[in-house]
């Protein structure tokens, strides 16, 4: 196994550098320019945006950028910067070597920086939607395969579709109107309370500025995942080793659970990777909605405001999660069924 996942890490390289080149020339391709979403002021010369173009390398073809963004151009003889002290936005080391540049919208502050703080508030919710469209969805299409036609079945496939077609914002407004204005369960936005000190109180005593965030992004990863346990525990409910295990007189619990679901799991596996993919996604809207600071937030403002680094920086993050995912989904083949063999 570790062999195995040591390959795919190795092989996930080449696939890294084409999404990173791509990236990078739909970015140059881009109307304006870093220069433009730098030099908005009026009072720039036309001799000042041309010295900041020669200084942050833009002038440059498409493919030396990129050798720069990837391998820095630190070691290149640099001029000084606009008012005489040492420039600021074109020396970068490369991303290669950590280095995702500065933020335009943040006041010049690195990129990894930008992105570390907000991590955290993004796992915390993208992790909490996962366990809890996994926790339910799974169950509920074990559950409804077990009673094929019944009502369970029928409402709960008329349930999935709702939600998979139901937008995100939409729900998470429903959600806001409903728990936090008219019942005043929940607290409307936001991750924590405003602290003097800063920062928040550790998760188990925000749980509930959690709960509504987590459904939101959780619903459609509950609904999807519970039409694709369906779809599976039907194809192995009629093979021969659950006939078998019925003919056996085990419980039919046992055949459902230990024989039927366990089996089942192995195609919703693969669902993982895109799954982590979509979670990214969709935390964009839900973290819009409820004033959640994570990077989802962080990649609208940045595209907003003409951040390139910044948005550079989480086109990379997004990669390497769903390359990462990927991994994930094939490693868990081998936990449900260790007759599989890479």
């Amino acid at each position: 196994m570790a062999k195995y996942i040591l390959r795919r890490l190795i092989q996930s390289i080449p696939t890294m550098f084409g999404i990173t080149l791509l990236s990078y020339l739909l970015m140059t391709a881009a109307p304006g320019g870093p220069v433009r979403a730098l030099t908005n002021d009026p009072k720039f010369s036309p001799e000042q945006k041309a010295r900041l173009e020669a200084q942050m390398g833009v002038g440059d073809p498409w493919i030396v950028q990129y050798v720069h963004w990837l391998f820095g151009d630190d070691w290149r003889q640099r001029d000084l910067d606009l008012d005489g002290t040492p420039e600021s936005y074109g020396t970068r080391r490369g991303i290669l070597r950590g280095d995702l540049g500065n933020s335009f919208s943040h006041s010049q502050k690195p990129v990894i920086r930008v992105i570390g703080e907000l991590v955290r508030p993004t796992l915390e919710l993208t992790i909490s939607a996962l366990v809890f469209g996994l926790l339910l969805g799974l169950p509920i299409g074990i559950v409804a395969a077990v009673n094929r036609g019944g009502w369970f079945d029928n409402i709960t496939r008329v349930l999935a579709v709702v939600f998979n077609a139901m937008p995100t914002f939409w729900l998470g407004l429903i959600l806001i109107l409903t728990f936090g204005v008219v019942l005043g369960w929940a607290p409307l936005s936001g991750r924590c309370k405003a602290s003097l000190m800063g920062g928040c109180a550790p998760i188990y005593d925000r749980l509930n500025y959690l709960i509504l965030p987590t459904i939101t992004l959780g619903t459609g990863i509950m609904a999807g995942y519970s039409r694709y346990m369906r779809a599976s525990m039907l194809e192995v409910v009629n093979q021969d080793y659950m006939r078998t295990a019925r003919a056996k007189g085990l419980a039919p619990r046992e055949v459902w659970l230990r024989h039927g679901a366990r089996n089942a799991l192995i195609p919703i596996a693969t669902f993982l990777g895109p799954a982590i993919t979509g979670l990214l996604g969709g935390a964009v809207l839900t973290e819009s909605v409820f004033t959640w600071p994570g990077l989802g937030r962080l990649s609208i403002n940045a595209v907003l405001t003409f951040d390139y680094p910044l948005v550079m920086g989480t086109v990379l993050l997004g990669s390497v999660a769903t390359i990462l995912g990927f991994i994930i989904s094939d490693v868990l083949y081998a936990l449900i069924d260790p007759r599989i063999r890479f």
